[in-house]
């Protein structure tokens, strides 16, 4: 266990903070899988910029790779683009 003060507080923050990251992953997650289920093309390209811009804030925040945002923004893009 910890003997530091600092470090106490470290330990309280690192949970907070996997807490909040495991919540927008999962949202993010979700939205994807909401926009791949999408059969009107119309409702799919309402959504994507959403999708989208969730993708981009968890690579932001180091929550996800960046290359492997870059490939689920790609296929999502296909995806809506071929409906």
């Amino acid at each position: 266990m910890a003997n530091h003060k600092s470090a106490l507080k470290r330990i309280r923050r690192n949970e907070a903070v996997r807490l909040r990251n495991r919540y927008q992953h999962k949202t993010t997650r979700n939205a994807i899988k909401k926009l791949r289920a999408e059969e009107n093309k119309k409702d799919a390209e309402a959504l994507f910029p959403s999708v989208v811009s969730m993708i981009d804030r968890l690579a932001k925040r180091n929550i996800i790779h960046s290359n492997k945002a870059a490939n689920l923004k790609s296929k999502l893009a296909k995806h809506v683009a071929a409906l």
